[in-house]
């Protein structure tokens, strides 16, 4: 008979994550809350603990598990404080998708800072017309040469305005699933901007921005992959 519940692996990291929780998170969250504030060293301990890779492979220096073991960790850390966990989830998100999508200069660029969180990153997906519906995206992204012009508007961007990389998806080709492509935009990147932090009931310790890329194509983001073949990407 199939055993029903969490394996003990699956409860050692509940633990290790409940642990994290009572001691970092929970004692904190409400001036984190009411200040407004992010306590980036608090989100460093916890990649110390190898929570800044949950998903990404061993092989390039993550913890390797699976996406249930990284829900179990996730639904811990809440416990404590929403806002910081939802910056952790949302960076995971991104290291993964660089360690899966990009090349190896890119990985050796990023991905050890990201493991550690001394480098955060933020998903650039949600746009003022186009949210679940991701297949609709508009902002576009146009080769000259090495180069790259990239023109259109994100909104609604976790960590934005405070984290270093935006993943940003971008509209490369006419068709409506294939022609996705994302980008890795340094915070320092001419051209991008952030707008006010948006006032929210809650969540306050994770600022939520809207972003805006106005590039010209001598300014040269790295894209992360030539072009998704479907939305796995996203």
């Amino acid at each position: 008979m199939q055993k029903i519940g969490l394996n003990e692996d699956q409860l050692a990291y509940q633990q290790l994550a409940l642990d994290f929780m009572e001691s970092k998170l929970k004692p904190n969250a409400k001036h984190w809350d009411e200040k407004h504030e992010i306590d980036i060293s608090a989100i460093q301990e916890a990649a110390k603990l190898g929570f800044g890779g949950l998903y990404i492979p061993t092989a390039y220096g993550g913890t390797g598990l699976s996406r249930h073991d990284t829900t179990i960790v996730f639904e811990a850390l809440s416990q404590g404080c929403v806002s910081t966990t939802s910056l952790i989830t949302i960076h995971n998100m991104t290291a993964w998708m660089l360690s899966k999508f990009g090349n190896e200069e890119l990985r050796k660029k990023y991905l050890p800072q990201m493991l550690t969180c001394e480098t955060m990153g933020s998903y650039c997906l949600t746009e003022p017309h186009s949210g679940s519906d991701s297949a609709s995206l508009k902002i576009s992204c146009k080769r000259d040469g090495n180069d790259y012009v990239i023109n259109g508007q994100k909104v609604f961007i976790s960590g934005g305005g405070f984290n270093s990389l935006y993943f940003v998806m971008v509209r490369t080709g006419e068709h409506k699933t294939r022609g996705i492509s994302c980008v890795v935009v340094p915070k320092d990147t001419k051209g991008l901007r952030f707008g006010a932090r948006e006032k929210k009931m809650g969540w306050n310790a994770s600022p939520t921005t809207q972003v805006f890329l106005m590039m010209s194509a001598s300014q040269s983001p790295t894209e992360l992959a030539k072009k998704a073949k479907d939305l796995k990407l996203l």
